[in-house]
């Protein structure tokens, strides 16, 4: 089959407008040929006035995320607003909030869900289209069975009941990123039903909500994903179809939440679950996992069987974005309330480092997306073994390893958390292969699990802003290689370098100064091997310290004597202070230092009772 000439392509897909030559027909093109992908076509922009015209294949690229969050906060300072914390307002005196939340997720699957094209976020727009995914007349669904492992993963982690059999239905309604007028959804018999969601303090959740909380899940629905629009100055948006019928989960809550803060670790919890199954392909700053929240507010005296009106907010693509947009809801409401006014049911926005919400449209009702059984396609009926095998390979859960990090090698709540939150998982795996490394270097000895997590946790961190700079793959790898940081901590655990030098070994690495493997070698190209002084050295530049601070060390006297009852530390850091700088800081230890400070400042201390 010729390809379609953009021109052809977009007064269909804006216009309706079919031209006659060339029309589909049984007679013009093989049945085999409907779904091959469109590998032609480029980006479209459309203008207001419903023309279109062929743009550059390469868009520019949008500031990074972290970026546009630092911007937008300083232009809220300079615009006079004060950033109030949101631990010190998840409730308000006299109301109650309520929450429900639906999150779309992109499931990690090779093509679409009822066509063979490719998924796709990288490659050049509209590459990847089948005849399907334009709703090009005689093209029909086919449902790639493929595409319900990773969904059925999902909701076993969700803890849902899955459903022998299940439907796809067609939800009516009309806009560009959606060539066929409707999406193709399961609202009548979705594939799972009635799970559950643990949340814990360590999660993030509110104070408010105690030691944990579980929030219920109605419902997890496989259906399509729509168009990417990208808008651009001028009223123009570009239309990359790539993104067309990419398969989604929609997981529905219960309207179980009552604070803030729990409902952004929700999301976030759900993150985590879904990739520690291989089910999602990336999290929500990578627009891999969108959520809508729906918002109502009433009087902690009204009836408890009756809700407030709700409104939505949609497509919030971060963790502090969803927790943002319910408090300026919320309060938004209970002004409208407390001013005598009415909560209408509505649809309603929300900007990056925005204070406040905006009405996008009035709210759909059933009635209004029409729904109905899709003709085209035939139930989908799971077998029961299958959902069995499944939940057998899914693994530790992420509660059980965050268990681990923490009872096993030492962690922090927070620190667990982080760990297994960045990189969508892969940082923890990344750490599991520095400590395997370590282990091999240390034969029989335990590797320094805390020293490893610190390590592959913050001093990774403090490298580059934005964490795909390490380029992170799932596997656990990234351009600093397990090995050579393993390499670097044996040496610094050994206590054979320094702290500085270690550091400056991890950003030769990151650069790319060092070759792989080469950490040893480097240390000892360069003589950067710690040769720790004496403790009789030690002990002769401690007391040279000392007695040139008499001031100082009758404070020690006066706790010493009873007159102070508490230790002055802050006079001890400042002594080791300066004895960092009066030796030779290459052969001192930070440890050591204070070990011997400690230790002659009880001789002078002594010394001096003893003459009084």
């Amino acid at each position: 089959m010729a390809r379609i000439p953009t021109k052809e392509l977009s007064r269909y897909l804006l216009s309706g407008r079919v031209s006659r030559r060339g029309c589909l027909g049984p007679g013009r093109i093989a049945l085999s040929t409907l779904h091959t992908p469109i590998s032609q076509a480029r980006q479209l922009s459309t203008s207001p006035a419903g023309t279109a015209t062929p743009s550059p294949a390469t868009p520019s690229s949008p500031a990074p995320f972290r970026k546009q969050l630092k911007e937008q906060t300083k232009a809220l300072k300079a615009a006079g607003h004060k950033k109030r914390k949101n631990a010190d307002i998840q409730t308000v005196p006299g109301w109650e909030l309520t929450v429900g939340i639906e999150i779309h997720a992109q499931l990690n699957t090779p093509r679409k869900l009822f066509s063979p094209a490719a998924t796709s976020f990288n490659d050049s727009p509209n590459t990847h289209v089948a005849h399907f995914d334009l709703a090009i007349p005689g093209s029909h669904p086919i449902f790639q069975p493929e595409t319900l492992i990773p969904a059925v993963r999902a909701a076993l982690a969700l803890n849902c009941d899955i459903q022998h059999i299940s439907r796809f239905d067609r939800k009516h309604y009309f806009h560009w990123d959606q060539p066929a007028g409707y999406q193709i959804t399961q609202y009548y018999e979705p594939f799972a039903r009635d799970g559950y969601i643990e949340l814990y303090a360590r999660d993030g959740i509110a104070a408010e909500d105690g030691p944990a909380v579980r929030v219920g899940i109605q419902r997890v629905q496989m259906e399509q994903d729509t168009a990417k629009t990208t808008a651009h100055p001028g009223e123009v948006r570009w239309l990359d179809f790539n993104r067309v019928g990419v398969p989604l989960i929609e997981i529905i809550t219960l309207p179980e939440i009552h604070h803030p803060a729990t409902a952004a670790a929700l999301v976030r919890k759900i993150q985590v679950l879904l990739n520690s199954v291989d089910a999602c392909l990336s999290g929500m700053e990578a627009g891999g996992l969108r959520a809508d929240v729906n918002v109502s507010v009433r009087r902690t005296g009204d009836d408890k069987r009756t809700l407030g009106t709700r409104t939505e907010i949609k497509n919030l693509s971060s963790f502090k974005a969803v927790e943002d947009a319910i408090i300026a809801e919320r309060d938004r409401q209970i002004a409208v309330l407390e001013a005598g006014g009415k909560i209408e049911g509505e649809t309603r926005g929300w900007s990056l480092g925005s204070t406040e919400t905006r009405r996008l449209r009035g709210k759909e009702g059933e009635v209004d997306y029409r729904y109905m059984p899709d003709p085209d396609l035939g139930p989908v009926v799971i077998d029961p073994k299958l959902v069995e095998y499944l939940a057998a390979s899914s693994g530790m859960s992420p509660d059980a390893e965050t268990d681990e990090l923490i009872t096993k090698h030492g962690m922090t709540a927070k620190d667990a958390a982080s760990l297994m939150m960045l990189d969508g998982g892969a940082r923890v795996q990344y750490f599991y292969n520095v400590l395997d490394a370590l282990s091999a270097q240390l034969e029989d000895a335990p590797p320094p699990s805390s020293l490893a997590a610190n390590w592959c946790l913050h001093e990774l961190g403090k490298l580059t802003d934005d964490a795909e700079d390490l380029d992170m793959t799932p596997d656990g790898e990234c351009n600093i290689p397990s090995q050579d940081l393993a390499s670097i901590l044996y040496h610094l655990h050994r206590k054979a370098i320094t702290v500085k030098v270690a550091k400056e070994l991890l950003w030769a690495v990151f650069r790319q100064e060092i070759p792989h493997g080469g950490v040893t070698q480097a240390i000892e190209a360069g003589g950067l091997w710690f040769h720790e002084l004496s403790n009789e050295e030690y002990t002769e530049l401690a007391d040279s310290v000392i007695l040139g601070e008499k001031k100082v060390l009758q404070e020690f006297l006066h706790f010493a004597e009873g007159k102070s009852k508490q230790y002055p530390q802050g006079k001890l850091m400042f002594l080791l202070g300066r004895m960092m700088k009066a030796g030779p800081e290459q052969r001192m230890a930070p440890e050591s230092v204070e070990k011997v400070l400690r230790s002659r400042i009880g001789v002078h201390v002594s010394a001096l009772q003893g003459k009084s």
